[in-house]
């Protein structure tokens, strides 16, 4: 911007009454808390009303992205289609620049001054002006314009900060309540009496995860678990997890059998869900009196029955997982006899799907390995040892990719 010839105080008193005007302007609205477009747009008619700043172009950094939020004047192209030269960006980064200098083409030969606004050390925007009155053409003018500006600029961060931190809280609020959901929704207390004893371990990979245990008590004889992954995690799948165990809860009070609990659940997450989400899981039914061991493994990883003498049994037996389809196709109830001394582990595949620097996968094979060492150890021991070994495992140590949920069942 060239210095035009010196301005007499009485005009000079006169600018500094419309610079006075275009401040107190500012500030009356930025207190009035408008939307940030309103603010753009008030800062664009006090410049053009008090200042008499004819055409005016504003950029500002948005997330890193630099977008045109004011563009007005006689004359100019909508530079809101126009993307910030890179000339600018590395050429203007302190004092107001001429634009002619940079030779950026005949889009921008009706504009005369870049003035880079900075804050915190890093340019935020860039206010290009022109046909600027000659009263308003001093290096003290366009001060005041940056000044004006950094105030605009200043006011619109605060308010993204505000709507972040409000933002953030209501996240951390609806977590603390998914976290608060999904521990109600663990059993309090596993069975452990003469003929069975039941250990569960969980470890979560985020704040809430997706993986879900329960054991609910049917009669003096017969009991029922499962452990179950849902598809994602966060709020949703916690959301879905409490839907999913207050259907279970129904229909075993309503005395339904395994295979009438596995189709109206499916059922269930299915309408709850579209499709979009689905779970897999395993369901065992013990009777105590009778050693029986009814399951469905509904498209979960195959749990290790393992017993005193002979090989490992995985269970196999049931369906797809549920909430991909309306119908369950092929249901199978498995069941089993199970000899005293048995070991039964059922788990997600998060402790299993752990690798190491060489890419190796921990696998159903690691888990086998733990247990021929840990045969006879207490159950908080084996799942002690291997939440140690896939630690060890692991290339980013006890930093899991997954959820690991671990229940386990000694038969005595």
């Amino acid at each position: 911007m060239s210095t035009s010839r010196p301005i007499s105080p009485e005009k000079r008193l006169l600018l500094k009454e419309r610079e006075l005007g275009a401040l107190l302007e500012i500030t009356q609205a930025i207190n009035l808390d408008p939307t940030e477009s309103a603010l753009y747009k008030i800062f664009q008619f006090t410049l053009l009303g008090q200042l008499n700043i004819r055409r005016l172009v504003l950029y500002v950094k948005e997330e890193e992205a630099w977008e045109c939020m004011v563009s007005f004047g006689a004359g100019l192209p909508d530079f809101r289609t126009v993307t910030l030269p890179g000339a600018i960006q590395e050429g203007c980064t302190a004092l107001p620049c001429p634009v002619q200098h940079f030779g950026l083409g005949p889009v921008w030969e009706q504009l005369e001054t870049v003035i880079p606004v900075v804050q915190n050390g890093k340019v935020q925007a860039y206010v290009f002006i022109g046909n600027v009155h000659e009263d308003y053409a001093s290096e003290e003018a366009t001060k005041f314009l940056q000044t004006l500006s950094n105030i605009l600029i200043g006011a619109i961060e605060s308010r993204r900060l505000a709507r972040q931190r409000v933002a953030d809280a209501a996240i951390r609020k609806e977590i603390e309540i998914a976290q608060e959901v999904q521990t109600m929704l663990f059993p309090r207390k596993l069975p452990n009496d003469a003929h069975v004893a039941v250990q569960a371990s969980y470890v979560p990979h985020t704040a809430v995860g997706g993986d879900y245990y329960d054991v609910v008590s049917l009669d003096d004889n017969r009991f029922l678990f499962c452990v179950a992954d849902v598809s994602g995690k966060g709020v949703a799948a916690s959301l879905l997890m409490s839907n999913f165990q207050a259907g279970l809860r129904t229909l075993l009070r309503q005395k339904a059998d395994l295979a009438t609990v596995v189709n109206e659940l499916n059922n269930l997450i299915f309408r709850n869900a579209g499709g979009d989400k689905f779970i897999t899981v395993f369901f065992g039914l013990y009777d105590r009196s009778t050693h029986h061991l009814q399951y469905v493994n509904a498209g979960h990883n195959d749990p290790l029955l393992i017993p005193d003498n002979g090989p490992v049994q995985l269970l196999k037996s049931g369906t797809i997982m549920l909430g991909v389809m309306e119908e369950l196709p092929m249901l199978q109830v498995g069941e089993v006899v199970v000899a005293p001394r048995t070991l039964l582990l059922t788990y997600t595949d998060g402790l299993t799907e752990v690798f190491d620097a060489n890419q190796e996968e921990f696998g159903e094979e690691g888990v086998l390995r733990v247990l021929r060492h840990n045969r006879y150890a207490s159950l908080p021991v084996v799942h002690r040892e291997l939440l140690r070994e896939i630690e060890a495992y692991n290339t980013n140590g006890n930093r899991f990719a997954d959820d690991v949920t671990i229940l386990s069942c000694r038969f005595k």
